[in-house]
C-alpha cells in the first residue's frame, strides 16, 4: 500500500513565507472588482478629505503651521478615516486590512500628511488595538479613532 500525502491546509494565521507552501490559486487574491460598497464608500471619502482639505493646505502643512495638522486630524476622524482598524466595541469600524490600505492610500496624496495620517493610525493606534490590554484599549481607543486623542511616536538611539 502506498501512502499518499495529504495536503496540509494553510494555519488560520499566516505564516512569514507561507505563500510558498500553498498550492497556487488556494488563496482568495483582493481585486478592485471585489472591493465592497463600503470599502469604495471609505475610498472615496479620504480621496475627497485630501482633495478638499488636505491638499489646499499644502503650503501652510509644509510651513509647518501650528495646530493645522491637529486639526486636519480631528477632521479625519469626524470623517471615520481613523477608526478602520479600532475594533467595534471600541468605537471603531473594525475593518480588514484592506480597506485600511484604502484609506491609507487616499491619505498619500501628500507626504507631510501621509506621515502624520500614518503615525497617528499606523504606528500609534494599531499596537494598542493588536496588543494593548483590555483596560489600555478601552481607554485610548475610543479617543484614537475620533482624533480626539492624537497619537504619536518618539524614538531615541542610544
Amino acid at each position: 500500500m502506498t501512502a499518499v500525502r495529504q495536503p496540509t491546509p494553510p494555519p488560520a494565521v499566516p505564516q512569514g513565507g507561507g505563500f510558498l507552501l500553498q498550492e497556487a490559486g488556494s488563496t482568495r487574491i483582493t481585486t478592485p472588482e471585489t472591493f465592497s460598497e463600503e470599502q469604495r464608500m471609505l475610498l472615496r471619502t479620504a480621496l475627497q478629505f485630501c482633495r478638499e482639505q488636505v491638499l489646499p493646505q499644502a503650503d501652510a502643512i509644509e510651513a509647518k503651521t501650528p495646530g493645522l495638522l491637529r486639526s486636519l486630524l480631528a477632521k479625519a476622524g469626524e470623517l471615520g478615516l481613523l477608526m478602520v482598524d479600532v475594533p467595534e466595541r471600541f468605537g471603531g469600524l473594525g475593518g480588514d486590512k484592506t480597506t485600511s490600505l484604502l484609506v491609507a492610500e487616499a491619505n498619500s496624496l501628500m507626504g507631510s500628511w501621509s506621515v502624520t495620517f500614518a503615525a497617528h493610525t499606523g504606528i500609534g493606534t494599531l499596537p494598542i488595538a493588536w496588543f494593548g490590554t483590555e483596560a489600555q484599549k478601552a481607554k485610548w481607543l475610543p479617543g484614537l479613532a475620533t482624533g480626539e486623542l492624537v497619537a504619536a511616536y518618539a524614538l531615541t538611539e542610544q
